[in-house]
């Protein structure tokens, strides 16, 4: 089984996707709660919405945009299997998702 970095992309940023009421907030967390346990063992982190991006260059670090809003990782025979594991997931009402595996390193 290889394990997947999923990378969630929306144009509206977190901080500004958490900014509903509390009854949608709530409404969307279940939906993602849902998903997650369909998922069952395939979601190895189930991540987190992402905050302000710092982009680091060999000049220093700057404040940058980003279109990712949050992350999971899952695990998954193939990378066919992985989008799979995607299907009806939430954030598709909003972005788009976009999935990396995560390469072994070699000697680790």
């Amino acid at each position: 089984m290889a394990k997947y970095l999923v990378l969630y992309h929306a144009d509206v940023s977190a901080e500004q996707q958490m900014q509903q009421s509390e009854a949608d907030g709530q409404a969307e967390m279940q939906a993602w709660m849902d998903w997650a346990g369909a998922a069952g063992d395939a979601v190895v982190d189930l991540g987190t919405p992402l905050g302000e991006v710092r982009m680091v260059t060999s000049g220093g670090a700057s404040t940058s945009s980003t279109t990712v809003a949050g992350y999971s990782i899952v695990e998954a025979a193939d990378a066919d299997a992985a989008a799979a594991i995607m299907t009806g997931h939430p954030h598709l009402k909003i972005g788009t998702i976009a999935i990396h595996e995560m390469a072994a390193i070699p000697g680790m």
